[in-house]
């Protein structure tokens, strides 16, 4: 995902995100200067996010960060009960 999107459409990139959660996520990232906002003075009011140069340098360590988790995906996101009766074998 790169570019500018307005809030809507990263909303559609994100399944299952709520629009409270998505808010507060973007006023965070826009905070601690990884997201710019730009707001237009027209009528609906028209918002839109892009990343800032701070944030298009992270974009190396998170490909990086998908691809581990693409490669490893198998060995994580065993059900919880299967966990648990490993756990207390061990502890047994």
């Amino acid at each position: 995902m790169s570019g500018t999107l307005r809030f809507n459409a990263l909303k559609r990139h994100i399944p299952g995100v709520t629009q409270r959660m998505l808010t507060n996520q973007l006023r965070e990232l826009e905070e601690d200067g990884l997201v710019i906002r730009k707001v237009y003075a027209v009528v609906p009011p028209k918002v839109e996010y892009s990343l800032s140069p701070l944030g298009e340098s992270m974009t190396p360590i998170l490909c990086a960060l998908k691809d581990w988790g693409d490669a490893n995906i198998g060995r994580f996101g065993k059900p919880l009960r299967d966990v648990d009766i490993h756990i207390e074998e061990q502890v047994a």
